[in-house]
């Protein structure tokens, strides 16, 4: 049985000051998640406990302790101050999981600068929309990538430093371009933090909108009283577990419980920086002994699909909590996982903007396979009548997922854009766009988004960027893009297109279209299946119905046409 006492026990006299005493944090003092992450950790006599243990292509290994990540951190910290960054300054890292992005994460935040993760596979129009938004001061990459961002570099004048951490010295670096290695720079073992306070903002997450242009997410140091005690409650980490948080940090899921969760908590976690298989993750758990394992649906299903034989050449018994987040986890892979490796995967459920976990399926608690499971002790949630944003307070009526705002992890706004942050604020909840359902036990059964938004693995494309990228291929005359189903992936991206004068439809032009958006955009966004037609559905008004064409694909009534244009 988990340490942590169970849930009925825990919601009763919740307060976030729990947090905040076992963090020795008091209202009104520094609070920086770089020195919480490190320094404490080494304060507290930790200073030679492994922290990280990283594995590379070819099994290729490195080992960090505390105190190692401790004086990287102020290392790479000190070459940011001295390069001029400051506190709140946005500093960009586009790299693959390679020890130095960790790193790097919290000598950002050491130093009081804004730390931007980007995910390395974006293609350099994502990469400069996201980039232009946050005026970002400084971009940390590799050599693999920063072909990408030299493309767009002439229109980023805000851009003042381009920092290769594993340049060879074979090519002649381009102008804004610095080399920094840290294995060769001096290890800097004091450093002087920036003293952020509980306000202070850390973290700049970008999100894609329903009409286009993504959101930059504000977070604060203060969202540590959350990341740490949702971490340890629902993570069910312990101090000598070994845990594997399989996201990016570039996304959000990467650095509450890839980086601050665990590393708050002084635990040993691992990063495999590999594609997938489902030979090397289950290789990688029995090599490392893994314990906790944080995953996401669309890596279950295709573990699934590669059936049980791989599961049985390896020895997974070191597994003792498994969970999972990023979409909703379907019954069958929670009933799969608890066949072959004896325990079921628990679902969690939050977004970028929530910051930490919000609905989650807590240890020890009754699992109902397919649901979300009941909302974090401190955490206010409801479903809410669409019309009325009223609690709904029927079982089984879906509505929209509503939260009381105030929790300490919750985004402080998106960046340059309060309008559309206000719009998230409806009769005092806060709406995260999903809809739902509470049965009569308390639990929450996720039903769909509430826009347009394709949640594709766990990652959310705007249907509006990958439209405004086709219609930059020269075959390419109008567009429309909607989500399709997918048995890995719940959904994948699907585009209908009407073709210029003088193109022809084929499976070449169909190729050469996806290549496009993979490369301006990212493989996520890159349509799965095209679709050439000769019109789209459009209103009176000319703008394009997704709704139908979204209706269509998942076999789903029509509903009400008489808007259409043509529709007479």
């Amino acid at each position: 049985m988990s340490h942590i006492g169970s849930y009925e026990e825990r919601v009763k006299e919740f307060d976030w000051s729990l947090s905040e005493t076992e963090l020795d944090y008091k209202d009104g003092d520094v609070l920086n998640i770089g020195w919480y992450c490190t320094d404490r950790i080494c304060k507290m006599g930790k200073a030679d406990k492994t922290a990280l243990i990283w594995e590379g292509l070819g099994g290729q290994e490195k080992r960090y302790t505390y105190n190692d990540i401790r004086v990287a951190s102020n290392t790479i910290g000190s070459f940011l101050r001295g390069l001029g960054i400051k506190n709140e300054d946005r500093v960009c890292l586009f790299m693959d999981k390679i020890p130095e992005l960790y790193f790097g994460f919290l000598g950002i935040l050491k130093i009081g600068a804004i730390a931007q993760p980007l995910f390395s596979a974006f293609g350099d129009e994502s990469l400069l929309v996201r980039l232009s938004n946050a005026e970002t001061t400084a971009i940390v990459t590799q050599r693999k990538h920063v072909s990408k961002v030299r493309k767009i570099i002439d229109q980023m004048p805000y851009v003042k430093h381009v920092i290769v951490v594993d340049y060879d010295g074979k090519k002649p670096l381009r102008e804004r371009e610095i080399a920094f290695s840290l294995e060769e720079a001096a290890p800097v073992d004091e450093f002087e933090i920036y003293p952020t306070k509980a306000e202070s903002p850390s973290v700049l997450h970008y999100t894609s909108g329903t009409t286009g242009q993504p959101k930059g997410v504000k977070h604060v140091h203060y969202s540590l009283i959350s990341q740490y005690l949702t971490a340890k409650w629902v993570l069910d980490l312990q101090e000598d577990d070994i845990y594997w948080c399989t996201a990016d940090p570039g996304w959000v899921t990467g650095t509450s419980y890839g980086i601050i969760g665990a590393f708050s908590l002084g635990v040993t976690q691992c990063v495999m920086d590999v594609g997938f298989s489902a030979e090397a993750w289950y290789k990688f758990i029995e090599k490392h002994k893994v314990t906790v394992w944080y995953s996401a649906p669309t890596a279950i299903r295709s573990l699934m699909k590669c059936g049980d034989e791989p599961v049985k050449k390896y020895d997974l018994s070191c597994l003792r909590h498994l969970a999972s987040v990023g979409e909703p986890l379907n019954a069958e892979a929670v009933i799969w996982s608890e066949r072959v490796f004896g325990k079921a995967f628990l679902d969690t459920y939050w977004q970028t903007e929530t910051g930490s976990m919000m609905i989650t399926n807590f240890p020890g608690m009754k699992i109902k396979p397919g649901s979300m499971g009941k909302a974090f002790p401190g955490i206010t949630a409801v479903v809410l009548d669409t019309e009325t944003y009223e609690p709904i307070t029927e079982p089984g009526k879906v509505g929209l997922i509503g939260f009381k705002p105030g929790w300490p992890a919750m985004m402080r706004e998106y960046w340059r854009n309060e309008e559309t942050y206000k719009s998230k604020f409806i009769n005092g909840w806060y709406i995260p766009g999903d809809r739902s359902s509470i049965d009569n036990e308390g639990y929450f059964w996720f039903t769909g988004r509430d826009d347009d938004v394709i949640n594709t693995g766990g990652h959310l494309v705007s249907p509006f960027e990958v439209e405004s990228a086709l219609l930059e291929h020269e075959a390419v005359a109008e567009s429309a893009v909607v989500a399709k189903p997918d048995e890995v992936n719940m959904e994948v991206v699907k585009a209908f297109v009407t073709l210029n004068a003088g193109f022809e439809a084929s499976t070449d032009l169909e190729l050469k279209i996806m290549n496009f958006i993979r490369k301006k955009l990212s493989p996520l966004a890159m349509p799965q299946e095209i679709e050439y037609v000769n019109t789209l559905p459009k209103t009176r008004s000319g703008k394009i119905m997704r709704r139908l064409l979204h209706a269509k694909e998942w076999g789903e009534e029509i509903g009400d046409t008489s808007t259409l244009e043509d529709d007479e």
